[in-house]
């Protein structure tokens, strides 16, 4: 049995995280979608810390992450993806409503694989996560998983 490619949402905006989730929807993305609300909770679900200890092994397909949220921002969690070598290879979008320059250049400077603004427009939104999606979860090819993944 092939195992559907799980995509992690961190965001802290419950109605971008509806949009979000009802555009994979509607493009017809068959992906589990993990929702985490905050930047400490996607690491403790990537760590398979706390409620996350007993959760299926194995990394998202990608991360889509938001910079403005509590406890830990996203760029702080981007931060921490990329120095740690077990984390690394996974993909990161940053999918925000920032348009700060710093946000942009930190992010780039961090490792971030790609970073989408939000369009504000709904069909607009639809477009770019079809696009998100299909490109990251159905095209891209990830590395092979390691023995401590598997």
């Amino acid at each position: 049995m092939i195992e559907t490619k799980r995509i992690l949402l961190v965001d802290d905006n419950v109605h971008d995280v509806e949009l979000t989730l009802s555009a994979l929807e509607e493009n017809n993305l068959a992906n589990e979608v993990v929702v985490v609300r905050d930047g400490e909770e996607a690491l403790d679900y990537l760590y398979g810390r706390g409620i996350y200890r007993l959760r299926a092994k194995g990394h998202p397909v990608v991360i889509l992450l938001d910079i403005k949220m509590p406890k830990l921002s996203g760029l702080e969690v981007l931060e921490r993806i990329k120095a740690d070598p077990q984390l690394s290879s996974i993909p990161v979008v940053m999918l925000t409503s920032s348009r700060e320059e710093s946000d942009l250049l930190r992010s780039y400077g961090s490792g971030v694989n790609a970073y989408v603004v939000k369009p504000v427009d709904f069909a607009d939104f639809i477009a770019a996560i079809r696009t998100l999606g299909v490109f990251w979860a159905l095209i891209n090819e990830t590395p092979p998983v390691s023995a401590e993944q598997a």
